[in-house]
């Protein structure tokens, strides 16, 4: 294995990760629309040279708020700050694809490509759930398939789009005054297709990375199809190193078809570890979140993700699997869906023992033990392709960030698996990815 090998991300959420994080008595939840709060975090990331941080978001706002924070600063906003209040990392905003325009994220994102100077990537998610279609005129959310299938069209879109302009459309020619070579350098996209029309081209210059860097969080077998025609990294929940392994064999499996190669794609599970000097001091420190945990927090969002009403069962009674829905039915996260139900069948979980095994960070892959004992894990989760590296998750800020950085960093660097000094400037830099032709394709 390659030195340096280790592709790591800070997930940036409010107070942490685990449900019960803004209990914490360390943690400030009066912060999480203070943007010099995300500056000290991206900062102490950028300290230990991780190569991004991401920030995910949800367009819409639940009774669930009463139990846990669900509201704070507009993605793209943000990182627009952190861009000038940083120099290295990667800086990756969520948008949607299906409430929004592909137009307007285009040049979103290559302004702040150019804000960041070559540093920005875009996480396309599709979205969940009917309540958030009201809040943009609809009735209902859409179907599964009909959202990847806009989704996967949305991307063309966007490449098209970047691509419109050629690096050396600017001429800057103040004597014969031109500025930019319209008629050779720069091109309308021209796309109709079966959800957009645009016609481009694109009213800001190609931007320094030529695309800012697909990012894709869909783990449904939709999702994985297009994140192996489109995506540059994929953020995935895997919670064992088994279905980590499956996941990977199979997205690489897929990129064949789209003529790409295995290194094209990073992809990167989330992981929540919870780092103590012993391992009973971790599993202290883990069995304090738990203890803050809001029991009607979590029947709400596992109600979500099942997409049943869970306040209707015995709290230690067991999930009613007889009682969900097909998952062909499902019209949320299938992927998170069939995880939790696997989760429940192979443990035989109770409602309050998922919400507890969930509370962490949602189903993805959590950890309690030292430094150590977690660099061994992350290594051999890289060593066996199960991952190209980690969506690094802390159960709360800004403790568990320092805790990552002081000691798991260190140790990982020590062994050869993770850089100890930035080696480029932008994020496909970082990554290993090659930066786009600029060749304008047809869509």
């Amino acid at each position: 294995m390659k030195s340096n090998h280790m592709h790591l991300n800070l997930f940036v959420l409010n107070t942490g990760h685990h449900e019960a994080s803004w209990r914490h008595p360390d943690t400030m939840p009066e912060k999480i629309t203070d943007i010099d709060y995300y500056i000290q975090l991206a900062q102490m990331a950028e300290s230990a040279k991780l190569d991004s941080l991401f920030i995910a978001d949800a367009l819409v706002l639940t009774p669930a708020i009463q139990y846990k924070i669900g509201a704070g600063l507009e993605p793209l906003t943000m990182l627009s700050a952190l861009a000038v209040a940083t120099e290295r990392i990667g800086l990756i905003g969520t948008v949607s694809t299906t409430y929004s325009e592909p137009y307007n994220v285009a040049r979103m994102f290559a302004s702040l490509d150019f804000i960041s100077r070559g540093r920005v990537g875009w996480n396309s998610v599709t979205s969940v759930g009917d309540i958030t279609a009201v809040n943009f005129g609809r009735d209902q959310h859409p179907e599964h398939g009909d959202r990847y299938a806009r989704a996967q069209e949305y991307v063309q879109v966007l490449k098209g789009l970047w691509d419109c302009w050629q690096d050396d459309a600017l001429l800057y020619d103040k004597q014969a005054g031109i500025y930019a070579d319209y008629d050779h350098k720069i091109s309308p996209l021209h796309h109709q297709g079966q959800y957009y029309s645009v016609q481009g081209p694109l009213n800001i210059p190609r931007s320094p990375q030529g695309h800012p860097v697909l990012v894709q969080a869909g783990s449904s077998d939709a999702g994985k199809e297009l994140a192996a025609e489109t995506a540059e990294v994929i953020f995935t929940a895997q919670n064992s190193l088994a279905s980590a392994r499956s996941f990977y064999a199979d997205v690489k499996r897929r990129m064949a078809k789209y003529g790409r190669s295995r290194d094209e794609l990073k992809i990167l599970p989330g992981f929540s570890p919870i780092i103590g000097a012993t391992e009973s001091e971790a599993r202290e420190k883990e069995a304090m979140l738990n203890e803050r945990i809001t029991p009607a927090f979590g029947l709400i969002r596992l109600s979500n993700s099942l997409e049943i009403d869970l306040f209707q069962y015995p709290l230690d009674g067991p999930v009613p699997l007889e009682d969900l829905p097909p998952v062909d039915q499902v019209k949320g996260q299938k992927a998170r869906f069939e995880m939790l139900v696997e989760m429940v069948r192979n443990e035989n979980l109770t409602i309050r023992q998922l919400i507890v095994r969930t509370a962490s960070a949602r189903g993805h892959y959590t950890i309690a033990g030292t430094a150590k004992q977690i660099a061994d894990v992350m290594e051999e989760w890289v060593l066996t392709e199960a991952a190209d590296g980690f969506n690094v998750m802390p159960p709360y800020f800004p403790g568990g960030l320092e805790d990552f950085v002081s000691q798991v960093v260190p140790e990982l660097q020590n062994r050869g698996l993770f850089r100890t000094e930035y080696s480029g400037r932008t994020l496909r830099e970082h990554l290993g990815l090659k930066r786009p032709s600029g060749v304008l394709q047809s869509v």
